[in-house]
């Protein structure tokens, strides 16, 4: 069964000057992850909030375990969960009063929202800092507690926005475990993100999105196979950069990347340490000493480059449109 599913879903800011979801279709089946990507302003966002019912799209049609989100949009929030980019939650309360004040907003009881709190705050390793405001709280733990809040429920359907934006390294890893456990336990989840490596550890499968619509999607593997798989780079002096360009012609049927300014060329490689071994032995047999020397598994920026055309942008075209609306435009 599909737990979600986008058709031909438009949506525009702006007075239509501003084309966030061009056509997007979608579909997520129930029990896995999906990992969305894409460079900023390619429409992630958007996507997220209408199928979390926070937003009308201007056509198309979209469902939650088989629920309409625009006829139904009361019944699928009672399904799901959704944590954005940012924490919402109230700073100048403690994390237990925020558990508390979002479990009475979906209608528990004191006494059943006061049980849930206690199970999220020892789930999220957040019993030590319970009683604390949350302006105290550092990044990663507001993170924890919003995703935390966004489980009050127990929804079988989780969506998350770039949930470790922000975070240092050791705070994303903390991260991905606990999403990690939620999938373990049948949680639906889809995920936006512009970490591949977070799509590595997480996603069962990729949907790369831009302006708008899916240009791409499978499993991290075939993505990166995509744009090259590894990449043979190799750094010389100046006067060696016509002889090695045809080194790594002869080693890769690909087209070249060539960056005179760093002395840098590079190509995909399909054989992996054969092909470094073979420019290391030609490169030797010509008397080239190369600066530097190796193989370069293909990084998001790659993987953006080659799908989009672009690397990702400074500013999403939603924040753009949110701005405009700030201006009274």
């Amino acid at each position: 069964m599909k737990a979600i599913t986008a058709e031909e879903l438009y949506k525009t800011y702006d007075k239509g000057k501003i084309k966030a979801l061009d056509g997007l279709n979608l579909d997520v089946e129930e029990g896995t992850v999906l990992g969305v990507l894409g460079p900023n302003g390619a429409g992630k966002t958007t996507t997220v909030r209408v199928l979390a019912t926070l937003l009308v799209p201007d056509a198309g049609r979209a469902t939650v375990s088989g629920i309409d989100v625009i006829k139904n949009p009361q019944e699928v929030r009672k399904i799901i969960g959704l944590s954005g980019q940012y924490a919402a939650v109230d700073e100048t309360l403690t994390g237990w009063d925020n558990l508390i004040m979002f479990g009475r907003l979906y209608h528990l009881s004191a006494r059943a929202a006061k049980s849930r709190a206690i199970e999220l705050l020892e789930q999220f390793s957040l019993t030590d800092s319970a009683k604390r405001p949350i302006r105290t709280y550092s990044g990663g733990m507001r993170r924890r507690l919003d995703l935390a809040a966004s489980l009050i429920v127990k929804p079988k359907v989780l969506f998350l926005d770039e949930p470790t934006t922000g975070l240092d390294p050791r705070g994303r890893q903390d991260m991905w475990g606990v999403i990690n456990e939620l999938v373990k336990g049948g949680v639906t989840l889809l995920l936006t993100t512009q970490y591949l490596e977070e799509a590595d550890q997480l996603a069962d499968e990729i949907a790369v999105i831009d302006h708008g619509k899916v240009i791409a999607r499978g499993t991290s593997d075939s993505l990166k196979k995509q744009v090259g798989g590894e990449r043979l780079e190799i750094v010389v002096e100046n006067q060696h950069m016509a002889a090695t360009k045809e080194i790594v012609a002869r080693i890769s049927s690909s087209a070249l990347n060539v960056d005179e300014g760093l002395r840098l060329i590079s190509a995909p490689v399909t054989t992996g340490s054969k092909a470094l071994i073979e420019a290391a032995k030609l490169l030797d047999e010509m008397g080239i000493h190369p600066l530097d020397i190796g193989l370069k598994r293909p990084s998001l920026d790659d993987v953006f480059l080659s799908l989009t055309g672009h690397l990702a942008e400074e500013k999403k075209d939603e924040d753009l449109a949110l701005a405009s609306k700030k201006r009274g435009r």
